[in-house]
């Protein structure tokens, strides 16, 4: 029996650079920077001052009383869902006036978050504890669970199949994306909305991250800096990633059903590899086996060789090991042809989305297979030498005719994912 072949049929995203898909694909690859400095009073005593927060504001496109019952993270999973849902072609819920012929049980939502609710689990605590347990909002668990954004996004479309939200740190976004690749090979469903999002810019979250030394400091000291210089992954000076927010959202289809109903195809997803390292509970495996197993298997599942590689979008974050683990992946799994792969670290502009990073990073890859182009990767003064890789700093022109993407992520608790796009 042939495989089922599964494209992608609808963008959605708001992140540093841009409130939607058409402005983040022009920052992108103009190479600007969404990494500010955070001004708000609660930032002034913080180790760090500096993050990617979202260029448009999430209240600013959702109505007000929906976006009151939404924590961050979900607002912002919205907003991206939304214009994805649109982008495809729908114009309302599954089984609706609007779409009577999409039915319920054939859609399905996989949509992840490294951390979830955070920020309102966080604001409620401290309500209960300054002003007593009832002034904690009614609405508090259904706001802060994981699968929020999941689940108000499946009340969106509409969905009746599996609703699933992975939760696998920084890799989840990508993770989903494999999950729905899943659920429409397996025959579980005819579409599904895919991605990721998070929104935990607070003072908790940034301090921890600081004191595991996992952020940059850079430009949050007395004599200050460019913010939008200090995301610098593969830079003999990087010293720490830059923390940010968003969600990506991608509509996947069975190919057939796209076809059946006149869809825009922007590219084929071919196939995922999800692994882990178990090694350390935060840092990589330092010679990055896991991450080429996850590689090699996303290879395997989409029945092509190293040799069909031309872009890798990849989760480079801008850390000391991180940034050094990947580039060995690549020179293990794709071999020769490595040195004819174009390789971007889009981080570099929007910071560290935890677990939305790899649902931005793959329309990103979608669009660089659309366009054939690949976005640069900025701040890149030095390039560390233990890397090899051909890392442009402008925008690149990828092969004519097909091509084909890696989108790769990596988290915490030694998570990793790799999807593979190709051109349709």
């Amino acid at each position: 029996m042939s495989r089922i072949r599964v494209v992608v049929t609808g963008l959605g995203t708001t992140n540093p650079v841009g409130g939607d898909v058409p402005s983040t694909w022009e920052a992108l690859l103009e190479g600007r920077s969404g990494v500010r400095t955070i001004d708000a009073a609660w930032a002034e005593d913080l180790p760090v001052k500096i993050a990617g927060q979202a260029a448009v504001e999430p209240t600013e496109v959702l109505e007000r009383v929906k976006a009151r019952r939404l924590d961050r993270s979900a607002q912002l999973a919205m907003v991206a869902a939304m214009e994805a849902w649109r982008d495809a072609g729908f114009s309302g819920a599954a089984g609706s006036e609007a779409e009577p012929g999409l039915e319920p049980e054939r859609v399905g939502v996989a949509l992840a978050s490294g951390i979830g609710g955070v920020i309102t689990l966080l604001d409620n605590y401290d309500a209960l504890r300054e002003k007593g347990p009832r002034r904690v909002s009614p609405l508090a668990v259904p706001m802060l669970m994981p699968n929020a954004p999941a689940a108000n996004v499946s009340l969106y479309v509409g969905a009746r199949a599996a609703v699933i939200t992975p939760v696998s740190a920084c890799a989840s976004g990508n993770e989903a994306i494999a999950h729905a690749i899943d659920q429409i090979r397996l025959g579980r469903a005819d579409v599904v909305v895919a991605g990721g999002t998070e929104a935990a810019i607070h003072p908790l979250n940034i301090s921890a991250f600081a004191n595991m030394m996992a952020l940059s400091k850079t430009a949050s000291g007395p004599e200050g800096g460019d913010p939008t210089t200090v995301s610098r992954p593969w830079d003999t000076a990087r010293d720490g990633f830059v923390l940010g927010e968003g969600s990506g959202v991608l509509v996947l289809e069975r190919l057939e059903h796209a076809q059946a109903r006149g869809a825009t195809i922007y590219a084929e997803v071919l196939g995922a590899g999800i692994t882990a390292d178990s090694h350390d509970i935060a840092q990589p495996d330092p010679l990055g086996r896991g991450g080429s197993r996850a590689i090699l298997g996303a290879l395997r599942e989409s029945e092509i060789s190293a040799s069909d590689i031309v872009h890798v979008n990849a989760h480079a974050t801008s850390t000391p090991q991180g940034d050094i683990a990947e580039g060995l992946m690549l020179h293990a799994t794709l071999g020769a042809q490595v040195s004819n792969v174009v390789v971007t670290s889009t981080k570099s502009m929007t910071g560290h989305l935890l677990g939305g990073a790899g649902a931005l990073e793959a329309v990103a890859t979608v669009l660089a297979i659309r366009d054939r182009v690949s976005p640069p990767t900025i701040n890149l003064d030095n390039l560390d030498p233990q890397v090899e890789l051909d890392i442009p700093d402008k925008a690149r022109e990828l092969p004519a005719g097909d091509v084909v993407a890696l989108n790769n992520s990596f988290g915490f608790g030694g998570a990793n994912v790799a999807v593979a796009f190709g051109s349709f």
